[in-house]
């Protein structure tokens, strides 16, 4: 085999991969709702380890998308922060957001 060949050849078999990597993470990270109790802290932190490891296998969200998806997984009771954060159109990274909570 080429070098071209070889490579084509490995693309083929981690693709498959990645792509069930980015399901599985996808799916752990739209079901992470925070639970009753529990803390924001590490429950953020978890969400921002899913959105590196989608970055890692080249499907990156933007920075909009990423914070959207982490507030709609919070409790009711951070409701009026989300308001204040969306009406004030607070422009922050990730571990800002996390600061912020």
């Amino acid at each position: 085999m080429v070098a071209y060949d070889v490579i084509e050849h490995l693309k083929e078999i981690y693709q498959g991969q990645a792509r069930k990597e980015r399901f599985d993470i996808f799916k752990a990270l739209f079901q992470c709702k925070l639970a009753e109790g529990s803390l924001v802290g590490p429950h953020v932190l978890k969400m921002i380890g899913y959105i590196e490891s989608l970055s890692k296998l080249q499907f990156p969200l933007s920075q909009e998308l990423a914070t959207d998806v982490i507030l709609q997984l919070l409790l009711d009771s951070y409701n009026q922060f989300v308001l204040n954060f969306n009406m004030n159109e607070i422009d922050k990274t990730l571990p800002q957001l996390l600061s912020m909570l």
